[in-house]
């Protein structure tokens, strides 16, 4: 471990006697103040808190000390110190396919409506990730939940691009039945299809002009069990997001001249 705590060195000290070896990973210079002295003093604090102060105990307790570099190795030769070499902790990865929802502060119903959509479609696809778009309150609401990446809200201009880069592939557009949510126009199917994802969209006047179900999209009804259902089927079904993401394409396009 990098950092350690007040109950893990009180574990480490009842416990001791049962343990056969006790090791500490360094991957960056924790102990020497001067290597310190270039950081923000808020992260200076912290090193000291939970790594610098603890290395009279460390060696009190009889811990051996690994490395992760041959210059840490040699500045802390005393401990007689074993280098780790790296390794990518990415090879048993499994390859993430993008469920996105980009809402704004006005659809703070939308978030807590999907909260449990995708709580349940991420504890059964391990290949599904979701992106938001959020302010600090979302990134908090969302911490619970795995593989979720809250982005911070941005330009118009700013969105624009990251909607052109690749890399998406479900994008939602809830509309729960409330007033202001009824004069909402279909912009949401312009951004999904950009996104080059294919979108489930509420069954809602705002989507049911332009959305024909199971052609270029899909028009669900707000409840949570047929998205998450919708969800699982898409992610397994390459072929037919391939097929509605281009007729939405298409549709974009508008009439051939």
């Amino acid at each position: 471990m990098r950092y350690l705590t007040p109950a893990w060195r009180k574990w480490v000290e009842n416990n001791r006697a049962q343990l056969g070896r006790l090791v500490f990973f360094m991957d960056d210079d924790l102990f020497d103040y001067r290597a310190h002295t270039d950081l923000p003093l808020r992260y200076r604090y912290k090193l000291w808190l939970l790594a610098r102060r603890h290395q009279g105990w460390l060696q009190r307790m009889g811990a051996e000390l690994w490395v992760s570099t041959p210059f840490l190795a040699n500045k802390y030769a005393g401990w007689s110190p074993l280098v780790l070499q790296p390794q990518s902790p990415y090879v048993h990865s499994t390859p993430q396919k993008t469920l996105f929802y980009h809402g704004s502060a006005s659809h703070g119903a939308e978030f807590d409506w999907l909260y449990p959509v995708f709580e349940q479609v991420l504890a059964q696809d391990a290949s599904l990730s979701v992106e938001l778009i959020g302010n600090h309150a979302v990134r908090r609401q969302f911490a619970p939940l795995p593989r979720v990446h809250v982005l911070h809200p941005m330009s118009w201009p700013a969105y624009q691009t990251l909607l052109s880069r690749p890399g998406r592939t479900i994008g939602l557009a809830p509309l729960l039945n409330n007033r202001f949510n009824a004069a909402r126009a279909p912009t949401k199917f312009f951004d999904i299809t950009q996104a080059g994802a294919v979108g489930l969209y509420a069954d809602h006047p705002a989507y049911r002009s332009v959305i024909q179900h199971q052609y270029n999209g899909l028009l669900l009804p707000i409840e949570q069990q047929a998205w998450v259902n919708a969800i699982l089927e898409l992610s397994e079904n390459e072929e037919q997001r391939k097929a509605m993401w281009q007729h939405a394409k298409a549709c974009c396009a508008g009439p051939a001249s």
